[in-house]
């Protein structure tokens, strides 16, 4: 078994692994590293740039061309995709062409979210596509014999959130990237615990682990804890001469529906604006999975956007505006509202409540930090943080690491910095670094026998 760990070994973002087991090849994930690309999300005119070369030269791509060095690309048999995040499927409308026989792996909400992206691409891909439910196993026959996939059910921030076991001829492979042991979720079940276990007593060989905050010493807290706070937060919120705003990831279909549950309390219209909030509530529409469908409004394009936040400038107290920007991505829809280039020109007295954190990337953070400054400037009465994060922290991932007792660890997602305290959490559970717990950066190939 060789494992290639191709992408987000690095930084946060672009994550992209290829297995290979004699001649055939696995690839998990094809990311997209976002600060590269954050400009262009919400732009209406960004079809032109969007193509695989300018990506590749402002380094938001996955380096995949490795797989022609180590003479892998025409031995890929199947792409795995995890969940519907773009730092683990935005590469794939880019790159998958390069791999024209594998086929495409992933639950319904992941491949409707695929076909979103695919549809405003106007991209066409000729792979074949595979949709697998949560707890289902498909079996691929290689040149090497049967390769057998489960896919396990787990938690993170968005819907239908897999962990990949791939069970092969040289052992059981495990991919977790990413979770959160959350054992109540607002939308969905627990992870499935009693599976999890039953992996661990039948032996895996190696396991690439979400290490993001392994440096955290806490068990990450349920989404339900959000819900609460995300109540707390609009209660607060009296004022119906004021504008109210809330801001959160686009593919948190779980904190929309406590946004819009508790949002329907303050007797405001819940109006949805953006590309990315439409993408991701169209995919959840398409598979049953919106709850809140019913209850929001959603506005799109550049022009009804303008012309949407007209009336709210006007009459403040009637809307409670979703909208895309927690990150102060430029080109955003907050973005653009906080430095007045919309109809809507927020002043002392609205309500901005990001229910996110800080994506912990340098460009992120100073982009926030500017946005909150602006914000202040204004008089704008702002709620930090009203969040939970979709990552496991340290004592999540002690519980997985001993749930599944893999012979060796390989930590991802995150910089060599933010993984190494995975290698000390390793060490304390009687791994040795170098030889069953692993650091490897981007493009290099681990050997395990």
């Amino acid at each position: 078994m060789e494992v290639c760990t191709i992408g987000g070994f690095e930084q946060v973002g672009k994550n992209m692994t290829a297995v290979k087991i004699k001649d055939d090849v696995i690839i998990f994930d094809a990311g997209i590293y976002l600060p590269a690309v954050i400009e262009l999300q919400e732009e209406e005119t960004h079809e032109r740039i969007y193509n695989e070369t300018h990506l590749r030269k402002i380094g938001a791509l996955p380096d995949d061309l490795v797989l022609d060095k180590y003479g892998w690309t025409d031995k890929v048999k199947a792409i795995i995709i995890g969940h519907a995040h773009l730092d683990h499927i935005g590469a794939l409308p880019y790159l998958a062409h390069r791999y024209p026989k594998a086929e495409i792996i992933a639950t319904p909400f992941t491949m409707a979210v695929l076909d979103e992206i695919l549809e405003g691409e106007r991209i066409n891909l000729k792979n074949r596509k595979r949709i697998v439910k949560e707890d289902s196993t498909y079996v691929l026959n290689g040149s090497s014999g049967q390769i057998k996939f489960e896919f396990i059910h787990t938690t993170h921030s968005t819907l239908q959130c897999v962990f990949v076991a791939m069970h092969t001829n040289e052992g059981t492979f495990f991919y977790a990237l990413d979770f959160k042991l959350d054992n109540y979720p607002v939308i969905g079940e627990p992870p499935r615990y009693n599976k999890l276990r039953e992996l661990g007593n039948k032996g895996i060989k190696v396991l690439v682990l979400d290490a993001l905050y392994s440096g955290t010493e806490r068990k990450t807290p349920s989404e339900r804890i959000a819900r609460n706070m995300v109540e707390d937060a609009l209660s607060s919120v009296r004022d119906r001469k004021s504008a109210l705003l809330v801001t959160t990831f686009s593919s948190h279909i779980s904190r929309l529906k406590s946004i819009v549950d508790f949002g329907k309390r303050t007797g405001r219209q819940i109006v949805f604006i953006g590309r990315s909030l439409n993408k991701y509530t169209n995919a959840a529409i398409k598979v049953g999975q919106c709850p809140f469908r019913k209850d929001i409004t959603m506005v799109k394009y550049r022009r009804q956007v303008d012309a949407f936040l007209k009336k709210v400038d006007k009459e403040r107290g009637r809307y409670l505006v979703v909208c895309t920007g927690h990150q102060a991505e430029p080109g955003s829809i907050l973005d653009r509202i906080v430095k007045d280039e919309t109809p809507l020109k927020l002043r002392e007295g609205d309500n901005v409540i990001f229910c996110s954190s800080v994506i912990p990337d340098p460009v992120n953070i100073n982009a926030r930090d500017r946005m909150d400054k602006r914000l202040r400037k204004k008089g704008v009465r702002i709620q930090n943080d009203v969040h939970v994060s979709g990552h496991g922290g340290r004592e999540d991932m002690r519980d997985l690491v001993k749930i599944l007792k893999p012979q060796h660890i390989i930590p991802a997602h995150g910089t060599l910095r933010q993984e190494t305290p995975m290698i000390e959490l390793a060490s304390e559970l009687g791994y040795k670094f170098g030889e069953t717990s692993h650091l490897s950066p981007n493009g290099k190939v681990l050997r395990f026998d």
